[in-house]
């Protein structure tokens, strides 16, 4: 005679087998989610370091140009390498700086006076960033 081990029937199997794969289609879609963020924040912090070649001095001159690295650096430094020059001649950035702002304490209590100009480098990944002059302390 025969003794009947307690086992698993099929309708348990699957079920068990349909709650394994929700789970792990839960588990990918994080994964791919943490990993197209990760990848947008790699390629804007890349970005940023090529915007800071264009935040020169005079950058305020070209509101509403499209300029290259090259022709903004072309001015402050001389670059002989030829990769080099390519290399900022293929970076380029939409500038556009909407009005300047002025900053004037109250005369009571005093303070700096500053002009501020938003700059605004458009591209895949579009930047804002602040030019500060102080004026008087």
């Amino acid at each position: 005679m025969y003794h009947m081990r307690p086992a698993f029937t099929l309708i348990e199997i699957l079920i068990s087998v349909a709650i394994l794969s929700v789970s792990f289609l839960f588990v990918l879609k994080i994964h791919t989610d943490n990993r197209e963020h990760i990848i947008y924040l790699a390629e804007r912090n890349r970005q940023a370091l090529q915007d800071s070649l264009f935040l020169t001095k005079n950058i305020l001159r070209h509101h509403k140009d499209t300029k290259t690295a090259y022709e903004i650096l072309q001015k402050h430094f001389q670059v002989r390498e030829d990769e080099s020059r390519q290399a900022l001649k293929k970076t380029s950035r939409s500038i556009y700086i909407p009005h300047e702002i002025k900053i004037v304490p109250p005369p009571d209590i005093g303070g700096p006076t500053a002009l501020v100009n938003e700059v605004k480098l458009k591209d895949k990944h579009s930047s804002i960033y602040w030019h500060v002059k102080i004026q008087s302390f």
